[in-house]
């Protein structure tokens, strides 16, 4: 699984013109579940996300978590991430799990989170038309890819 994390100050997410989720201070990810994934990747992101130091202390370093801020999580389907554009111009999309498993590990995801104490997660919808906004916070974003995480 490969995720993208923003910090953000506020970020939404609208199908078809209407408000799908919301949020303010914390993190907006984009998540990207690759064929042969199962939930040990969902786990160790799960695990590692919400107590990623990447907010500010009062000395502007980057000691504080999610959890430590009272963050909400904002999480965005997107199959793109699993694009491999080795050859050619045209990304292939090979590498993407099949739907119906990619939206189960993603629903598995963040009922995760939900358990891990995140006062509030947000989703998009699994295939939707979306569209995403945000203010990012510093700006600041990681990207974390399952199969790299002890």
């Amino acid at each position: 699984m490969k995720a993208v994390i923003q910090r953000v100050l506020q970020s939404d997410v609208k199908i078809d013109g209407r408000i799908a989720g919301e949020i303010g201070k914390g993190y907006m990810i984009l998540l990207g579940v690759v064929d042969g994934d199962a939930k040990v990747d969902a786990d160790k992101l799960i695990k590692k996300i919400p107590v990623l130091r990447i907010f500010e202390d009062e000395n502007g370093k980057m000691n504080l978590s999610c959890l430590d801020v009272g963050g909400e999580i904002l999480v965005i389907s997107q199959f793109t991430l699993c694009a491999d554009c080795s050859h050619g111009r045209r990304p292939s999309f090979t590498k993407s799990a099949p739907p119906s498993e990619a939206n189960a590990l993603y629903e598995y995801f963040v009922e995760g989170l939900k358990a891990t104490g995140i006062k509030k997660v947000q989703t998009g919808e699994f295939g939707a038309d979306m569209k995403v906004s945000l203010i990012n916070d510093g700006p600041v974003t990681i990207i974390l890819d399952s199969k790299e995480l002890k």
